[in-house]
């Protein structure tokens, strides 16, 4: 197979403190799933469990049988540790009861507003 054939992508994993990048030249048919298992990601980091972890291209959750183009970043997440949603709402609580958010609408304080 001649190299103006195969695709260059790379395969990323992040944690808080680091950043990894493996690169890879792949069959142009090769999937998310073998590309990641062939970049040895898996080796350096046992944690990850491809049945768990999501994985992605470019940011778009995606397929372990997704197929990729050249130039394409496989992306592997960590699983999240609390619920984006559950912490907004218990801020806003928070400021309720301080006094730093409006008690009806849960924004800012309007200070030109009237009072009844």
């Amino acid at each position: 197979m001649s190299e103006e054939t195969l695709l260059r992508v790379e395969v990323v994993y992040a944690l808080p403190n680091e950043q990894r990048i493996f690169n890879c030249v792949v069959k142009p048919q090769s999937t998310v799933e073998e590309i990641i298992r062939q970049s040895g990601v898996l080796k350096a980091y046992p944690e990850i469990d491809l049945d768990n972890n999501k994985v992605g291209i470019f940011s778009r959750t995606v397929k372990l049988d997704a197929q990729v183009r050249d130039g394409d970043r496989i992306e592997i997440y960590r699983p999240l540790q609390a619920d984006p949603k559950e912490i907004r709402r218990r801020r806003a609580e928070r400021a309720k009861l301080e006094g730093k958010a409006d008690p009806v609408t849960g924004g800012r304080v309007d200070t030109q507003r009237k009072r009844s």
